[in-house]
């Protein structure tokens, strides 16, 4: 299975969120820890915002923020919107589905069991837990652990 780059940095964005929580993140810090070009982290978090996962505050002091807890965004649900679709081979899209082996292939049946296996993984793990090992990620950020150092809670360095 393969992620699109716009659905990585969508998990990192919640991720830098989760890190940041209760405070505010803005699109630079993304930019900033993600190296990103500006206009594709706007679009993922207003995106993001659109769906829930992130509440977004406009003007100045303003960025973006988790929409929900943590621990109730589900990977497997920002995956389902940032991916569409998972159709790994073409017999997964019935409208542009070209294959005259479809129904008896055991090949696509196995590709199917394996994405459903995929998505049952990302399933059972929420943006609490991409962001449990707070002082790690802060460590490897650095240039955003400064700035985020005022917002941590308290014993979780």
């Amino acid at each position: 299975m393969r992620l699109t780059s716009y659905t990585n940095y969508a998990l990192r964005t919640l991720q830098i969120a989760a890190l940041r929580h209760p405070a505010l993140s803005r699109v630079d810090d993304v930019v900033l820890v993600h190296g990103m070009a500006r206009p594709h982290v706007a679009k993922i978090v207003h995106e993001l915002g659109r769906a829930g996962f992130l509440r977004t505050v406009r003007g100045r002091g303003g960025g973006f923020g988790l929409g929900r807890p943590a621990e109730q965004i589900v990977i497997g649900d920002v995956v389902r919107l940032t991916e569409g679709r998972m159709a790994v081979v073409e017999c997964f899209e019935p409208e542009t589905n070209t294959c005259p082996l479809i129904g008896i292939c055991r090949l696509s049946r196995a590709l199917n069991e394996a994405t459903r296996a995929f998505m049952a993984v990302l399933d059972g793990i929420t943006v609490q837990d991409i962001s449990a090992n707070r002082a790690q990620l802060l460590d490897r950020i650095s240039p955003l652990a400064d700035d985020m150092a005022d917002t941590e809670p308290q014993g979780a360095r």
